[in-house]
């Protein structure tokens, strides 16, 4: 019962208030001209940090360029031009596969009783 609600609390297909809050989350990303998976922070999740790194290159650096366009708009108060806005794909994921991928390979360390790959250190 819990899980079917949960699922359709978040599916923007089914329930309107989903659906109103992912083309707010889209628009807001547009005038920054961000993708929703730019907004992951490699510092905060090592996984993120880890499915990054697998990325090529190309890819990476695209994502740099993202985000220092919009902190350059952010700091300007300026948003992209109409035209570049209308061209912007927010939902189109690029880091996803990866993180999944990456998730499931820590899981499976951890089920073996492996060391992990990676562990947060406080300086």
């Amino acid at each position: 019962m819990a899980s079917s609600l949960s699922r359709w609390l978040v599916d923007p297909k089914k329930n309107p208030l989903a659906a109103i809050h992912k083309k707010t989350v889209s628009s807001r990303l547009r005038k920054y001209g961000l993708r929703y998976d730019d907004l992951y922070d490699p510092k905060y999740e090592l996984d993120v940090k880890e499915a990054l790194n697998r990325l090529p290159r190309e890819i990476v650096d695209a994502r740099n360029q993202r985000l220092k366009r919009a902190m350059d708009l952010s700091m300007k108060h300026d948003y992209l031009p109409e035209d570049l806005q209308a061209m912007q794909t927010p939902f189109r994921s690029y880091l996803q596969e990866m993180l999944a991928l990456v998730k499931k390979e820590r899981a499976e360390r951890e089920a073996l009783g492996a060391l992990p790959l990676y562990q947060r250190t406080i300086p």
